[in-house]
């Protein structure tokens, strides 16, 4: 696995928009003032084109213009690291000219968003051997004042810490908004984690025990990766191939999947081999948190469809579209702790 070098004191940051950009508020006023922030910290930004455009479909700009800054911000070398600018909906439609293999020569830079963004920073390890982070987007690190995974995620980046802890609590219902872009995360509901693990029968019940999972982490948005599985672009069994001593740790969470499209992606990632070496599951809080339909609830959609291979889940998770979240490096092996509410993570970069 290639590990890129971590942002120096006074690099560079490249802020690209392959999937939405900050043309729209509250993300416009955010990302500027992370951007100042960054500035006055001592960094250089580098902002690609793309990011105060609107000209595409669910991205900021056509796939081709969209592709091109990828292409381009990954082999300059006047930035150290890349943070997407945006969530979106179709940056898959980029990803036909999307230069993999010339990201997979040029010296690794770390890549850090979520969401649509999982469209790279899954492929990173999976086609070009190089490890990503999912963790927030650019106009995160605008709110005033940075939550405590901001300051986890960028020091991620700068290398300054490879242990993290989940957070007490969490946002259900976001108040910033248009006329108030730089509002911190509504801490409104109580951290609680939901695990479960084989008895000595092999079935999987819920547990308060203490757990811990050991193994390479992979994953991402549920939405985008059921898109993903059984195209051109799924490499997956090859990936399982090129590191077989360790299990994978599969981490997922959901945007605009309601419960029966969770358990369908579920489904069709299993059909697609992705699980035969699976170690653990995390899962993130999907943004339709506790909304379900016809009796069938976020817990019992994951249950249907991973309960067959009797390894331990660990669910909701600080990961995802309900903010906070600790920063999950796609590729690299980590160790994670349960004990009660609290999630502990450790990576070892080889």
């Amino acid at each position: 696995m290639r590990y890129p070098h971590f942002l120096p004191e006074n690099g560079s940051i490249g802020f690209i928009a392959p999937s939405f950009g900050a043309a729209t508020e509250p993300y416009r006023s955010a990302f500027l003032n992370a951007r100042a922030k960054f500035e006055a910290m001592g960094y250089r930004c580098v902002t690609g084109p793309n990011a105060f455009v609107q000209e595409g479909v669910g991205i900021s700009n056509t796939p081709e213009a969209c592709a091109s800054e990828v292409n381009d911000f990954f082999t300059r070398n006047d930035t150290d690291i890349l943070i997407s600018l945006g969530g979106g909906e179709l940056m898959c439609t980029i990803l036909d000219a999307v230069d993999f293999p010339a990201i997979a020569t040029a010296p690794p830079k770390w890549f850090m968003g979520y969401s649509d963004n999982t469209n790279l920073n899954f492929l990173l390890p999976t086609l070009c051997d190089t490890a990503a982070i999912y963790g927030p987007n650019a106009p995160a690190f605008g709110m005033e004042p940075w939550h405590p995974a901001l300051f986890d995620a960028f020091d991620l980046l700068c290398g300054k810490r490879s242990e993290f802890e989940n957070y007490a609590r969490w946002q259900y219902a976001a108040l910033r908004d248009e006329e108030h872009p730089l509002l911190p995360y509504n801490l409104d509901r109580e951290t609680k984690l939901r695990c479960f693990q084989p008895d000595a029968a092999g079935e999987l019940r819920e547990t308060a025990s203490p757990l811990t999972l050991r193994g390479r982490l992979l994953g991402g948005c549920l939405d985008i990766l059921g898109g993903i599985a059984g195209t051109c672009f799924d490499k997956v069994e090859d990936f399982l191939q090129r590191y077989p001593d360790e299990p994978i740790l599969w981490f997922f969470e959901s945007c605009d999947l309601n419960v029966f499209d969770m358990e369908r992606v579920l489904w069709r990632l299993a059909h697609c081999d992705w699980f035969s070496r699976v170690g653990g599951f995390l899962i993130g809080r999907p943004l339709h948190f506790d909304e379900p339909l016809f009796g069938l609830d976020q817990y019992a959609a994951v249950l249907h469809r991973l309960k067959q291979y009797r390894v331990p889940i660990i669910m909701d998770a600080d990961f995802g579209h309900l903010p906070p979240a600790l920063p999950l490096i796609n590729g690299a092996v980590a160790t994670v702790e349960r004990t009660g509410n609290r999630l502990q993570l450790r990576y070892e970069f080889r």
